[in-house]
């Protein structure tokens, strides 16, 4: 299993040293760094594709990811621009996250319908999907045909869960407040209706974390299947380097 980290929660005020943090990241041997989407939350979060494209420039060789976007909250063309935009920064190295959300307090910020959130990411996401397949559609022109479309990986739960096996390239299980007993029997659930990339995300590891514990946790989930993890080191949490040396 591969250990992966956010970059989010990197201090407890502006400025934020993306690319100091992510190289520190990189270069304690995490596979990957993962910028999620929070806006209406009263804290601010750098945007995911601004934090993610100064990562791809501090960066060599680690994986890049959106965790998540939260696609009802955007116009479809103007979302896939900017996942192309930064698809031409970071190259192969990018993957995509992407959910209906469901903190109120996102949608409230920019006058969205929070209980109509389901039914737009369905809608939206299949234009989505093949504006960046294409580069456009019959409504829009944004950029020659990609070589290759970036992952598409499916934050859900409950019944979601099937839906990211069967229509998208991985899942996203939130570790936020869930248990590893439900994680893991989520698990069952992805691969039998056949899932391939699953992602234990957003593991939180706050300040005096008991270590001991959260490697047992992410044994666990090795053992129990997942291809990666992603942990959220809070601030004044453990080092990057002890928290990676977990894995070996």
């Amino acid at each position: 299993m591969l250990l992966g980290a956010t970059l989010a929660h990197l201090s407890d005020a502006p400025p934020y040293p993306v690319a100091g943090w992510a190289r520190r990241l990189a270069g304690a041997g995490f596979a990957h760094l993962w910028a999620p989407e929070i806006i209406g939350r009263g804290r601010l979060v750098p945007d995911p594709f601004v934090a993610l494209a100064v990562a791809a420039g501090a960066t060599e060789g680690v994986g890049l990811a959106t965790g998540t976007v939260q696609v009802p909250l955007h116009h479809p063309a103007e979302l896939a621009h900017r996942m192309l935009s930064l698809q031409a920064v970071c190259g192969d190295r990018l993957a995509l996250g992407i959910s209906p959300g469901s903190t109120r307090d996102d949608y409230a910020a920019l006058d969205r319908d929070h209980r109509t959130r389901f039914r737009m990411f369905d809608e939206n996401a299949v234009r989505l999907r093949e504006l960046l397949e294409r580069g456009g559609d019959e409504h829009a022109r944004l950029a020659d045909p990609p070589s290759v479309r970036p992952p598409l990986l499916l934050g859900s739960w409950g019944a979601n869960v099937e839906k990211a096996a069967r229509g998208f390239d991985g899942w996203l299980a939130s570790g936020y407040r869930t248990t590893p007993e439900e994680m893991t029997e989520a698990l069952r659930r992805y691969r039998a209706a056949g899932g391939r990339r699953a992602v234990a995300y957003a593991l939180p590891v706050p300040a005096g974390a008991d270590l001991g514990r959260l490697g047992e946790t992410l044994h666990r989930y090795a053992d129990a299947g997942f291809d990666d993890a992603v942990v959220v080191i809070e601030p004044d949490g453990p080092a990057p380097e002890r928290i990676r040396a977990l894995l070996g």
